[in-house]
């Protein structure tokens, strides 16, 4: 007689894996709350102005009685431009202590702002820290530092790169002449050009759909070809301007699976971004140059 099959007990390794992706799958439910709202085809975000959308989006509590640091970024944010364009100044907080490296903020990005090959607003930079044997690595993401005495500015022979009221340094594609001066004059390497490139020009179906889409930057729609914007300008990291009008975070903020990346109004002092800017683990990149960079890191 056949012995009867004894049935598989789940592991205690199989019980944690699904702790973990049971976890997993709440914190992306939370993340898809506030996951980029599509506009319709061809129609412009708010333009650029001193006044706030007229309707922000109502996001509900991840529980109730609670809220994720998502939702209260977000409904700060919201808060803020309420105010008036130069009672803002918004800021970016990095926790370097919860950066895992995954680069998901830099693929977000990418695919957010259709960005060409060479052209990276937010690179993740690995750092060797310590003494053998006791050493370890440290992952250092990095968009333009948005700041308040930028250099790439002072270089610009046609003013294509100026600094908003609310301390964004923008560039107006229509204006830039592609002269390049300001890349070398950013201490943080955080510019760079676009040559008009696709990742799949070589391949033989040619350019894909999803390369030739319009980019939403600035609140604008603007196609990829050559001969036209922003093909042939410097482009940057702008914290996601468009989305900012439209009452969003940053896509880098809402795609960090380690919630290292902080965002928010520093004029609030009630908003976790101003507070966590006074942290004595803070630290900014070559402070030393007094450009006064409005991304801080916790150490």
């Amino acid at each position: 007689m056949e012995k009867p099959k004894k049935k598989s007990q789940p592991t205690e390794r199989n019980e944690g894996r699904r702790e973990f992706l049971k976890g997993l799958g709440v914190a992306t439910a939370a993340a898809a709350g506030i996951a980029i709202t599509k506009t319709k085809e061809g129609q412009a975000a708010p333009e650029t102005s001193t006044a706030a959308p007229s309707t922000l989006p109502v996001l509900p509590a991840v529980h109730e009685g609670e809220e994720s640091i998502l939702l209260r970024m977000q409904r700060e944010l919201q808060r803020a431009l309420k105010k008036p364009l130069e009672d803002r100044r918004w800021v970016m907080v990095i926790d370097l202590q919860k950066c895992v490296g995954c680069s998901a903020c830099t693929v977000a990005c990418k695919a957010e702002n259709g960005l060409p090959p060479g052209v990276v607003y937010r690179p993740v930079l690995e750092e060797e820290i310590g003494e053998y044997p006791n050493v370890s690595r440290r992952f250092i993401p990095r968009p333009c530092m948005q700041c308040d005495n930028p250099p790439c500015v002072r270089v610009c022979p046609v003013n294509a790169t100026y600094k908003r009221p609310d301390g964004i340094v923008e560039i107006d594609y229509n204006q830039c002449i592609g002269c390049r001066y300001c890349i070398p004059a950013c201490p943080y390497g955080a510019r760079y050009f676009d040559f008009g490139e696709n990742y799949t020009d070589d391949t033989p179906g040619g350019p894909q759909p999803y390369e030739t889409s319009p980019s939403p930057e600035y609140g604008q729609s603007w196609m990829r070809k050559e001969g036209q914007s922003p093909v042939g300008n410097v482009r940057k990291c702008q914290f996601c301007l468009h989305r900012l009008n439209a009452g969003m975070l940053p896509a880098c903020v809402t795609t960090c699976i380690g919630g290292a990346t902080y965002f928010g109004d520093a004029n609030d002092t009630e908003s976790l971004a101003s507070k966590l800017i006074s942290s004595p683990r803070v630290m900014r990149l070559k402070e030393e140059l007094g450009t006064e960079p409005k991304v801080y890191y916790l150490v």
